[in-house]
């Protein structure tokens, strides 16, 4: 186990990361259907998942969907899965709309949504498109959480700051959960890492291995105690796993990476080696409990491969993945 002193959760969750996905390569117009967000939703919470978690970006190597939007409708759905985006990209818009945004997403959701963010940068373009610098999105970010916490406590708030300055505004309706949903914060780097210990209720990560994210969670735990934080929710600890089920670890593998190399315009043939997890539902399971022993207790599994093979791996790993899990599972 990690050394930390972080109030971690007794309990093992498991989510799925996708609603809206197209087939890459693909040709022709993208056409999302209501009936296939409603039957992976049914999906999702009928096979015992946790949670449904869904992307962002402005602009990307593959065709995306707006994740606020998506999250809105499938919320509609599900009455028991708790949604949350994974991450959004807050630095490229203004903290303001955003607070007001995930104020009414916590409401549809009737308070079963984590906010996961973070900064980007990986795609320049998107920022440029949004006439935001790459080099402030760690600064934004910090000062953005800070104005939607004022705004979400519902009472006249006033912030002046190096991007965003206002003067007795009150949003109402506040967020249905008290002080406003979970921020649960993305990134690798040192800073990073010190920003989730200052300012978030959580981590996020993903390609990274279980052994980093060891290291990392005593980074946050030591910024965390630097900083005085007190963590009257608990803190969460997330990780998105890439994911591919098949027969064979060769033939996962191949899947894999054929579908990330799409995703992110580069051979992702060597990251998936190290950071997927990949072949028979056991060999997948004990991946997921090395994370587990690091400190996780979130695992967000983005289901990779050809996207045709998406609904059949969330009922596999449903069926022989999740009842190898249960006793991590179970309610203390």
């Amino acid at each position: 186990m990690s050394n930390t002193s972080l109030p971690l959760e007794d309990r093992l969750r498991i989510g799925v990361q996708t609603i809206h996905r197209r087939t890459e390569p693909a040709v022709g117009a993208w056409l999302p259907m209501i009936d296939e967000m409603r039957t992976l939703v049914e999906l999702v919470e009928c096979s015992g998942y946790d949670s449904l978690w869904v992307g962002d970006h402005i602009s990307f190597h593959i065709a995306i969907l707006d994740p606020l939007l998506q999250l809105a409708q499938a919320a509609v759905i599900s009455r028991r899965l708790v949604f949350g985006t994974g991450v959004y990209l807050v630095p490229l818009r203004h903290p303001t709309p955003v607070a007001k945004q995930v104020s009414t997403l916590d409401h549809l959701t009737e308070g079963r949504f984590i906010f996961g963010v973070g900064v980007g940068g990986e795609f320049h373009k998107e920022f440029e498109a949004c006439g935001v610098p790459v080099s402030e999105r760690g600064a934004r970010l910090d000062e953005s959480i800070a104005v939607m916490r004022k705004l979400w406590s519902g009472k006249s708030a006033t912030h002046e700051g190096r991007f965003f300055k206002f003067d007795g505004v009150t949003m109402q309706p506040p967020p249905r959960q008290a002080g406003g949903p979970p921020i649960w914060c993305g990134g690798r780097s040192d800073a990073a890492l010190r920003r989730i210990g200052r300012m978030t209720d959580g981590w996020m990560s993903y390609v990274i291995t279980p052994e980093m994210f060891r290291q990392g969670l005593e980074k946050i735990s030591a910024a965390a105690t630097e900083s005085g934080r007190v963590f009257r929710r608990g803190f969460g600890t997330a990780h998105l796993l890439f994911t591919c089920i098949d027969d064979t670890y060769e033939k996962a593998l191949d899947a894999a990476t054929a579908s990330l190399s799409q995703r992110y315009g580069m051979d992702f043939r060597k990251a998936a080696e190290r950071y997927c997890a990949l072949g028979p539902p056991q060999r997948v399971v004990e991946t997921i409990l090395r994370f587990h022993e690091a400190g996780v207790r979130h695992v967000i599994l983005d289901f990779v491969g050809r996207f045709e093979e998406r609904d059949r791996q969330i009922e596999r790993f449903a069926t022989e993945a999740l009842p190898l899990l249960a006793s991590l599972r179970k309610s203390p």
